[in-house]
């Protein structure tokens, strides 16, 4: 409604007032529509707005995390550490990794250190020293020590008929058929054809096994080879000079007759050679087909008397001697 000034003109009369002039108190439906713009308002100011953003020091820059109370640690924000105070994933004291790599009791292994026989990356180590276990170098008597327990190293009797593979395309037997509850992913440390048996070794340590593997290294390999028999007279001194194969000459490093019976033989072969079918072939080449074989060492590592189709963990000391082999 309006009315005249004094000069004539006509002027809005202000909203929210009275004719006499006194404020007048909103309805309540003007009074509820005012409380919806402001609570709207409100709303739109938080999701326009952001929150500040707080920054962990376990997460990362740029890592929302919601406070925590003042002078009260929860849980998940105490830093875990081993019982020997030493922080995970990081320089460990030399003396509980080499116990917990099967040296010795931490008193010893604390000896051997205070001795002078452990180094370290080509140092030698002292007491208080600490070290990476998934880095450091560590020899104790100029033995190699692995202390990665990341590290897996196998020895498996490999059947007849089972491919050397951990899988197989075609579905035949493979060497993972045989691993049971083996969790790390391991690899087979060269080969044997799919109707020799015995030991293979499977790792995940790629540098040992590529200097296993690496005929320049010149690990041996041992086989028990059954061939026809009787043995001919200067056989030994034939293979020991070397013999053609279509490939190139091929020399064993050592060999015997292990036993002999009517028309069987058994007989030793040494060698460091890893090509395909190469005892197989050489023997064949010299008049003793073989009609069984069996490996039965590998370097230090013997066969010994674990049961076809079995696996088992390598020991620290034929771990250690295992590198000593491949010079490291």
């Amino acid at each position: 409604m309006s009315r005249d000034d004094d000069g004539g003109r006509r002027v809005r009369k202000p909203t929210g007032v009275r004719a006499d002039g006194t404020p007048r108190r909103p309805s309540r439906t003007e009074a509820s529509r005012r409380a919806s713009r402001a609570e709207t308002s409100r709303a739109d100011a938080a999701v326009t707005e952001p929150r500040p953003q707080a920054r962990s020091a376990t997460t990362g820059a740029g890592t929302t995390e919601r406070p925590k109370a003042a002078g009260r640690t929860t849980a998940s924000s105490r830093t875990p550490t081993s019982a020997a105070g030493d922080a995970p994933g990081g320089p460990e004291r030399l003396q509980k990794l080499l116990s917990a790599a099967g040296v010795g009791s931490r008193r010893a292994c604390e000896e051997l250190i205070a001795a002078g026989r452990v180094t370290v990356d080509g140092r030698v180590a002292e007491l208080g020293d600490r070290a990476d276990p998934a880095t450091a170098v560590i020899h104790v008597d100029g033995e190699r020590i692995v202390t990665d327990r990341r590290r897996v190293y196998l020895a498996i009797n490999k059947p007849a008929g089972v491919v050397s593979t951990m899988a197989d395309e075609k579905g035949r037997a493979a060497l993972a058929d045989y691993l049971g509850n083996v969790a790390q992913r391991v690899y087979h440390v060269g080969r044997l054809d799919k109707e020799s048996e015995g030991l293979l070794l499977l790792t995940n340590d790629g540098d040992l096994a590529h200097r296993l593997m690496h005929p320049s290294y010149g690990v041996p390999k041992t086989y028990l080879a059954e061939v026809p028999g009787p043995v001919r007279s200067g056989l030994r001194r034939q293979l020991l000079a070397g013999v053609q194969l279509e490939d190139g000459p091929v020399a064993v490093d050592s060999f015997r007759v292990v036993d002999t019976s009517g028309r069987r033989a058994l007989v030793e072969v040494v060698l460091h050679e890893g090509r395909k079918h190469v005892v197989r072939r050489l023997l064949a080449e010299v008049g003793h087909p073989v009609t069984r074989l069996v490996r039965t060492s590998i370097g230090p590592v013997k066969l010994g008397d674990l049961k076809t189709g079995r696996n088992r963990r390598l020991t620290p000391t034929e771990i250690a001697a295992l590198f000593t082999a491949v010079g490291g």
